[in-house]
């Protein structure tokens, strides 16, 4: 299935492409290269044409900067909360596989990816940020279940667990390659 067919699918159809998604089969690189890399790249892409555009005020070093760091965020982020993700499963009586763990990450993320478009328009950019996010955690959600074999009993508090591992690992490496790559800029501009 190409990625504008998948994306579509995974918001407008969520359950029928959950169960359609469970029985793919797919790899953490594969979806690393051939639909996280490109859907990943929305918010970076939208924040700077909204930022130059929009004519926002702020350098366009930073604003490459901040794009660069919120890319490779979302793709390392994919990564390790993948992997937490499977090695969790078992604790909530999921399956344990390393390739549906990647795949129940990357297509949950597809809302959250694709209302960044928004963020071309300052403040509708963070209105579709937070619409997105929400619509990710109920992607998750449906997702979990048919993707990891996750009892009901188990899928809200495994959802949970998930995002707060997202989180963590969102501010550690924003920390971290804020950090890097600002710090970097201003020593190579001395």
């Amino acid at each position: 299935m190409n990625i504008i067919d998948r994306a579509k699918n995974i918001l407008l159809t969520p359950k029928t492409e959950w169960v359609t998604i469970a029985n793919e089969p797919a790899t953490l690189s594969s979806l690393l290269t051939s639909y996280v890399l490109v859907l990943a790249a929305i918010p970076a892409v939208a924040s700077v044409v909204g930022a130059t555009v929009l004519g926002m005020g702020v350098g366009s070093r930073f604003v490459i900067v901040s794009a660069l760091i919120a890319y490779i965020m979302a793709v390392a982020s994919y990564v390790i909360t993948a992997y937490v993700a499977d090695m969790l499963a078992s604790t909530f009586k999921s399956e344990k596989n390393l390739d549906k763990s990647a795949q129940l990450v990357a297509y949950s993320a597809t809302a959250s990816w694709v209302a960044s478009v928004l963020s071309i328009i300052p403040f509708i950019g963070w209105i579709g940020s937070i619409a997105g996010g929400i619509y990710a955690i109920y992607l998750l959600y449906l997702g979990v279940g048919p993707v990891k074999k996750t009892p009901e009993d188990q899928r809200i508090i495994y959802v949970v667990v998930i995002i707060v591992v997202l989180v963590v690992a969102s501010l550690v490496l924003g920390s971290v390659l804020g950090m890097l790559l600002l710090t970097g800029g201003a020593l190579s501009a001395r």
